[in-house]
């Protein structure tokens, strides 16, 4: 039998060698301390659960849920972007849907790439970013985030040749994995840069409120409010801990919005309405349940940034995300050989870096998912990892 040849980049897969180590770690007796994945531990809201629930005897959303039956859900959100952003959306021609915002990345390029066309790609990034680039029979060029840049990419840097192949760039701000939040200066360089190049500019803004410090960041369509070349997708995965729901949506541009639409058509139905309900309630309820979550990420990020130095890892304090982007240790330049080492000599699981692209290598990524008594459990079992390691190296 012979597979599609789009599905061959697919096949190396860090992570999924990670989660053999995890397995391999669990067997050999290690208690499991998991921080490689950024899947929140906090519970869904109550009042958005009650209305998932009051749903459920209401025959009537039990069916298909087809793009008609959407339409309260579009206005809803429609009403909270411009509320929340200053900006007009069109809820029939500018709003869908989603199942996750990762069902309109991955496909999205279905829509604007041919065979062998090019997407500009952060690189470190989101692994599904690429994934769907693939899928689609397009290539990646990845545009190298680097710490003394903030990591922000140079537009200039890209070669000519392949900005003339290319059909789109995918952002992500604040980024997974590096933590960084764009300022609004550079959204207003990146439109600029696509209208010229007559490049689609897809945002994936999963991390808009879990952010730090009061720096606030700003969405995409805020220097594209005409939706000339802009797509930004959302979720709930992250700010109502909501992930298992598989709940998002697309805003921006009406010709993207109608090609997705189209993609999508042929793939599923929607979620169960219930699903939406609640989702309804999430962006209409207060939002004090959004800002016990960053203050419950943020108590985490700072106990984890100091133990971690007290121990003599020293990490930079992130700004935003539920991640703490960390250089290896001294000594160590391999972060798939360290996390696996890791992981299987303590029981902590970690991210490599070089699991989000090749700039990502010399990095690792914790993931801020676990109670302040679990992850300092983490730090002490990291500490004597380090210190044994060290020894053995001066051996």
């Amino acid at each position: 039998m012979e597979l599609s040849k789009r599905i061959k980049p697919l096949k190396s897969n860090v992570f999924a060698d990670m989660d053999q180590a995890k397995s391999e770690a669990v067997k050999n007796g290690k208690n499991l301390i998991d921080l490689s994945l950024g899947s929140a531990d906090l519970p869904t809201p109550k009042h958005i659960l009650r209305a998932i629930a009051s749903s459920l005897d209401n025959s009537a959303n039990h069916g298909y849920l087809l793009h008609r039956g959407t339409s309260e859900f579009r206005q809803v959100i429609a009403d909270w972007y411009g509320q929340r952003f200053g900006v007009k959306v069109d809820p029939d021609t500018e709003v869908l849907p989603l199942i996750g915002s990762q069902e309109g990345t991955a496909h999205l390029p279905l829509t604007v790439l041919n065979e062998g066309d090019y997407a500009l790609v952060l690189d470190p990034g989101y692994p599904s970013h690429a994934g769907g680039v693939y899928l689609a029979g397009g290539h990646i060029y990845p545009m190298a985030l680097l710490a003394e840049n903030d990591f922000l990419p140079q537009f200039e840097q890209i070669p000519h040749d392949i900005l003339s192949r290319s059909k789109m760039m995918i952002l992500s701000y604040p980024h997974n994995p590096t933590s960084a939040i764009a300022p609004k200066s550079f959204f207003e360089k990146a439109v600029n840069f696509c209208e010229q190049n007559e490049l689609v500019l897809v945002h994936d803004f999963p991390y808009l409120d879990i952010y730090f410090d009061n720096k606030k960041p700003p969405s995409i369509l805020q220097t594209d409010p005409e939706k000339k070349v802009s797509i930004e997708f959302f979720t709930f995965s992250k700010s109502y801990n909501m992930g298992g729901f598989r709940i998002g949506f697309a805003i921006g541009n009406s010709l993207l919005i109608t090609a997705l639409k189209q993609v999508k058509s042929v793939i599923d139905f929607n979620q169960y309405k219930g699903i939406l309900e609640g989702a309804m309630v999430a962006l209409t309820s207060s939002q004090e349940c959004v800002q016990e979550t960053v203050n419950i990420y943020r108590q985490r990020r700072d106990f984890l940034v100091n133990s971690l130095r007290n121990i003599g890892w020293e990490v930079d304090t992130p700004s935003a995300t539920l991640y703490l982007w960390a250089k290896l240790p001294p000594k160590y330049n391999d972060s798939i050989k360290f996390c696996v080492d890791l992981v299987q000599a303590t029981g902590v699981a970690l991210s490599p870096g070089a699991g989000f692209g090749k700039q990502g290598e010399g990095y690792v990524r914790f993931a801020l998912v676990q109670p302040v008594e679990v992850l300092q459990e983490a730090v002490d079992r990291i500490g004597v990892f380090l210190h044994t390691m060290d020894k053995n190296k001066l051996l």
